[in-house]
């Protein structure tokens, strides 16, 4: 049974009794789960809900619970779709530029298209893959939300997307190697979908966090999201009024930090607090933007570290107050943490090429106490700082 049969013998009401019945099987249990089903069911459809149940398990950490419990996924469509709070936001922000309509080019297993369905946003879903576009068919209507969303399995390259309010463009960054980096080996290329995206009156145009800023167009405002302090992704905005702006954007919120352009910030010693840009910030290359709201300066040229001698909290970076400033040695900062009876160390590490868990391995912390360690370079020399969260 290939894969698109095996899935649409899910849909069917012995596929529904079957996902119901393995819902939440462990890993360990699966093999005696799988042997009493095969008694009463055909091998491939017992085979394809056990698989189907390991994803939904996988896309909870993506998808709220209820939605994953309900949902179909594949494993390509567990990796690369967008998570929930991410797409609702993006779905938002087009509710709020007037979109009524989009045409969602690459749809995928469809969760881009289940948030902008959600925000009431009527939606063409494209995906050439058929079975990927049976999943994203199947979680319309999963969801209750199949009115508003129809999939069209098509080459995006050849839909006529001029009768939708916006386009959105989530173009493949993976192929059979891995990640790709290179803008034009997307599927489809940065350029197609950059062109498709400056025709329509508003459009969204998802990207790799690490795209390099000189590839950004004149005409896009781009902007870097980041949810519960980790980047998911950066999103090229035509058509919004705010060509050539660039934004870090941190969920839950949202908080939006826009750059003013400002130089790159000085550096300078380290004072007592030493405060961490959210990944979001850095990759939008707004560390200046955030060492003037703390008045700070940066620990080296090349660090994205800023430090500061007073506390001004700031939803852009994490503060931690520093205690100790030592030239890179294990043994001194293993003397220190028995001396102060650290047994909860964090490691945190920006410039420098010792892995964490290694030096949690030579350290051995053991005590009540807890810390924060910073493996870095201040002023071109290896250093470690030591402090903890600043409260305030």
């Amino acid at each position: 049974m290939n894969d698109l049969l095996a899935f649409r013998s899910l849909l069917t009401p012995e596929g529904h009794a079957l996902l119901d019945e393995v819902r939440g099987t462990a890993p360990a249990d699966e093999l005696a789960v799988a042997t009493r089903l095969r008694r009463d069911h055909p091998a491939d459809l017992v085979s394809a809900a056990l698989g189907q149940a390991r994803l939904r398990q996988r896309a909870a950490a993506k998808f709220a619970a209820e939605d994953a419990r309900r949902m179909f996924f594949t494993p390509g469509g567990v990796e690369q779709s967008t998570r929930a709070t991410v797409a609702a936001y993006r779905a938002r922000r087009l509710r709020e530029l007037g979109v009524t309509s989009v045409a969602d080019l690459c749809c995928g297993i469809g969760g881009d298209a289940l948030a902008l369905a959600r925000a009431g946003i009527r939606v063409l879903a494209v995906d050439r893959d058929p079975l990927t576009a049976a999943v994203a068919r199947a979680n319309a209507e999963a969801l209750g939300l199949a009115e508003l969303i129809e999939v069209r399995e098509a080459d995006v390259t050849e839909v006529d997307t001029s009768s939708y309010d916006a386009v959105f463009v989530d173009p493949a960054r993976r192929g059979g190697r891995g990640r790709i980096f290179d803008p034009e080996a997307y599927s489809p290329p940065l350029s197609w979908a950059v062109g498709v995206a400056s025709a329509a009156r508003v459009a969204a145009l998802k990207i790799a966090p690490g795209i390099p800023h000189e590839t950004v167009p004149e005409q896009a405002e781009a902007e870097w999201i980041s949810d519960g302090g980790d980047v998911k992704e950066a999103v090229l905005w035509f058509g919004t009024g705010a060509a050539g702006a660039v934004r870090a954007t941190l969920l839950p919120g949202p908080r939006s930090l826009l750059s003013r352009g400002l130089p790159d910030p000085g550096a300078r010693p380290v004072g007592r607090y030493l405060y961490e840009p959210d990944g979001a910030v850095i990759r939008a290359h707004l560390v200046a933007e955030v060492a003037e709201e703390v008045g700070g300066g940066l620990i080296d040229p090349t660090i994205a570290y800023v430090t500061a001698d007073e506390l001004r909290p700031t939803p852009y970076a994490s503060a931690y107050e520093i205690t100790d400033q030592l030239p890179f040695n294990v043994k001194k900062l293993k003397a220190l943490l028995r001396e102060r009876g650290v047994g909860v160390l964090t490691v945190k590490k920006r410039g420098s090429a010792v892995e964490p868990e290694e030096l949690r391995r030579k350290v051995k912390p053991q005590g009540p106490g807890s810390a924060t360690v910073f493996l870095t370079r201040v002023a071109g020399a290896p250093t470690m700082l030591l402090g903890a969260p600043a409260n305030g």
